[in-house]
């Protein structure tokens, strides 16, 4: 099937079922799925769709999924991406973390790694690390969000004002070359970009299916970033194109 007739199909299912899954879009069309994710990039390019986490919609159709569907996508991806970004962390730093499905697998990660001061706006996280005798865990005060069990609002972001930590440890809705990080909702973006201005360092945490993708609210520029972990599945073009734009180390965690 040549590109044209493939990106006819792509939006002709999409008017159909209004979300689809890069998986469902490759079995209905029999390509890989590394194809379906270069038509997607292409469309969403030319304004005819929205990339979201894990597939596409019409573009009157942005609303991000929801934390519980989140959380069940991608597995694999998200716990190798953990583990990499794991390994970058040294015994005795200092990290914020912020709330997402990729950052809690990133606290279970975290296991293995002795005498952190952890501050954070995720319940998940904080409980994923709580009781052990070397770390120091802080959860952030604030308000509770209604999907993601996190805190958001100005008291948190004043209680993160009061830190300066060795890395501000991010997972964005998406991430482009041009537009830098993406997050869905204004509150997310706003606790992201205040740890990233009181941290060294910048990491951010994103599976295949979020890179070349956009989303409502920018957290920081690609130029902000200093290290990128995304999975083996990334498309090499694009990940040259985020170091072009300005991210500065970029890691591609295997799955095996």
């Amino acid at each position: 099937m040549w590109t044209p007739e493939r990106h006819e199909r792509i939006l002709a299912l999409l008017q159909q079922r209004q979300r689809l899954t890069t998986d469902a879009f490759a079995a209905e069309l029999g390509v890989s799925k590394e194809t379906i994710r270069r038509d997607l990039i292409e469309l969403e390019h030319s304004g005819k769709l929205s990339r979201v986490h894990g597939g596409a919609v019409p573009c009157s159709a942005v609303p991000e999924a929801s934390y519980a569907e989140r959380t069940a996508l991608f597995l694999p991806e998200k716990r190798a991406i953990a583990a990499a970004a794991a390994d970058l962390i040294a015994a005795g730093q200092s990290c914020f973390i912020d709330a997402g499905s990729t950052t809690h697998a990133l606290a279970q990660a975290l296991q293995s790694v002795r005498d952190l001061l952890i501050v954070t706006n995720s319940v998940d996280v904080a409980i994923s690390l709580r009781g052990r005798a070397d770390l120091q865990v802080h959860l952030l005060g604030g308000s509770m969000a209604r999907d993601v069990p996190a805190t958001y609002g100005e008291a948190t972001l004043a209680e993160i004002a009061r830190y300066r930590l060795d890395w501000a440890i991010s997972s964005p809705t998406a991430l482009h070359p041009e537009q830098g990080a993406m997050d869905y909702d204004w509150q997310e973006a706003a606790v992201a970009r205040a740890m990233m201005a009181q941290a060294g360092r910048t990491l951010l945490l994103a599976d295949a299916n979020k890179l070349g993708g956009s989303s409502r609210v920018q957290v920081c520029n690609s130029q902000s970033i200093d290290c990128l972990v995304t999975d083996v599945r990334a498309d090499q073009t694009l990940l040259e194109r985020l170091g072009q734009a300005g991210v500065k180390h970029i890691i591609k965690a295997d799955l095996t």
